[in-house]
């Protein structure tokens, strides 16, 4: 799919990811905040803590994430974690 079918799918709760990123388990997704939060806007955030490498300096974290045009022309993004 598309980026805009994956940002489609990450608004209605989905997890995505491109095919051809180079790490497996690594994600991105959608956090809606809630009262109280630091955050006051939604925001994409990509996962790493999964990340399935032989590079023990590898982060793995969940972080804020913003698009490259790479990941924004892109054809290769997946639903994941169905």
């Amino acid at each position: 799919m598309n980026f805009g079918q994956a940002i489609e799918r990450i608004k209605a709760g989905k997890l995505v990811a491109r095919k051809g990123w180079n790490g497996k388990g690594i994600y991105i997704g959608l956090i809606k905040p809630k009262d109280g939060d630091a955050m006051t806007h939604d925001f994409i955030y990509i996962d790493t803590t999964g990340l399935q490498t032989d590079n023990p300096d590898a982060p793995l974290d969940r972080v804020p994430w913003l698009a490259s045009q790479t990941d924004m022309l892109a054809e290769d993004w997946q639903v994941v974690g169905d």
